[in-house]
């Protein structure tokens, strides 16, 4: 009975810790851009959908670690992708490019709306693409749009909604 003992304490820590946890967290959907759907063929529709669902899961995870907008609905289109090396599609139509040493300059646009708890809907744009190709430092195909979803999700998280 006594190794049981420290059960109680602990759970009561945890219930305390889970807290903000059990607040209900934003909702995040991603949707394609009018622009981007044209270029789904070019670069193959698997790489684009991943993308929309990593662009998702990384402002999800950012909302719901730092518990901001929580119970808001997050509607994000993305306007633009752009990647640093060729997508397998790319690859399949230009046989002349190479997979690990063609490099380009990468990133994404992102819009869309945050609708509060209260009902509030605050605009949402940002985009964020490579200066130059020495600035190009990932080794996989999205690095750069990743950062973009990364430098996105921290903006949202800081209350900075509209950035260009």
């Amino acid at each position: 009975m006594r190794r049981l003992a420290f059960l109680a304490p602990l759970g009561a820590v945890l219930a305390v810790a889970a807290g903000p946890a059990a607040a209900d967290p934003a909702s995040v959907s991603v949707t394609l851009g009018a622009d981007l759907q044209d270029k789904v063929r070019e670069l193959g529709e698997r790489d684009v959908r991943d993308q929309a669902d990593r662009l998702a899961e990384v402002v999800r995870r950012a909302l719901a670690r730092s518990g901001g907008l929580d119970g808001a609905r997050v509607d994000l289109v993305l306007t633009d992708l752009k990647p640093n090396r060729p997508t397998f599609e790319q690859m399949a139509h230009q046989p002349g490019l190479d997979g690990h040493r063609s490099i380009s300059i990468g990133g994404a646009a992102i819009e869309g709306q945050i609708t509060t708890a209260d009902g509030q809907v605050l605009p949402i744009r940002y985009d964020w693409y490579s200066n130059s190709i020495a600035e190009v430092r990932g080794f996989t195909t999205w690095q750069d749009a990743d950062r973009a979803y990364q430098r996105l999700a921290s903006h949202l998280v800081d209350g900075r909604y509209v950035t260009r």
